[in-house]
């Protein structure tokens, strides 16, 4: 992966080898340290894979903290042998990732790795997400954002867990952040942060349309049925053409709109 040169002075990116649907080429490691740093912060350890711990500690050097973007298997697979291989703490939201160390907080800054990294809750995608700001790393930052923003894709949301207000919401916060280039967890690096916010918020209000206008065919077709259209009457319609290994993801978003449309009604 290429990232501008202000920005690889601060960042490495070690690619996890578990490509797959809803990883796309894989987990994206990120091994943080500014130049001269004699430490390294990892984001996001990944599956627990020898060979790519392996790569992780030699690309690290000292690691003196990891941080967990959310919740995921292949994000957090290989925490346990990482942190035995580094003896380094560990924070995220939850606790149960936090170990040797308190949970993350919203709008922590941590001085680690010679430079500074601002903890952002970015919900949506689940609800413990977190982004890292390095507001250092190149002209205009560069934003970590776990899942929550994917290159090359969209992003699920992990209902009920995760929910479509607080990604919306989440959309808005990072829209705050101008031209900071996005370092995803899954694809490619995309540059501007509040032109890929509009865009995605964009895409989620097509689709919110899309499944208000299929609910309220499905209801139409069946006014006999209190309950109405269902997750997959819906998925049937919108994800028409979806392969079978992504509709779990489809319809778990698909939950969320519900969910979020119903609210919406009051």
């Amino acid at each position: 992966m290429r990232f501008p040169d202000p920005v690889s002075s601060f960042v490495q990116c070690v690619l996890a080898p578990n490509p797959g649907p809803m990883t796309l080429s894989g987990t994206n490691t990120y091994v943080i340290g500014a130049p001269g740093s004699p430490g390294s912060v990892v984001v996001d350890p990944g599956p627990d894979d020898p060979g790519h711990l392996d790569r992780i500690v030699e690309a690290a050097g000292r690691v003196d903290l990891v941080i967990l973007t959310h919740r995921h298997a292949d994000h957090t697979g290989g925490l346990a042998a990482l942190l035995e291989r580094t003896g380094a703490p560990s924070r995220a939201r939850l606790p149960e990732f936090s170990r040797g160390a308190q949970p993350l907080h919203e709008d922590e800054t941590i001085e680690a790795a010679g430079t500074a990294l601002r903890i952002l809750a970015t919900p949506g995608h689940t609800a413990d997400s977190i982004s890292v700001l390095l507001p250092e790393a190149g002209p205009h930052g560069a934003l970590l954002t776990g899942d929550t923003i994917l290159g090359g894709s969209t992003t699920m949301i992990d209902h009920p867990d995760g929910t479509l207000a607080d990604y919306f919401a989440t959309l808005d916060r990072i829209e705050t952040l101008g031209e900071a280039l996005i370092l995803p967890a899954h694809g490619e690096p995309i540059a501007g942060a509040a032109d890929e916010a509009r865009r995605l918020r964009g895409h989620r209000l097509r689709r919110l349309e899309q499944v208000a206008e299929a609910r309220d065919r499905l209801r139409d077709a069946r006014p006999e049925s209190a309950a109405g259209a269902d997750a997959d009457d819906i998925l049937d319609i919108v994800y028409a053409d979806a392969p079978e290994r992504v509709r779990a993801a489809a319809r778990a978003s698909i939950e969320a709109q519900l969910s979020f449309l119903r609210r919406a009604r009051g």
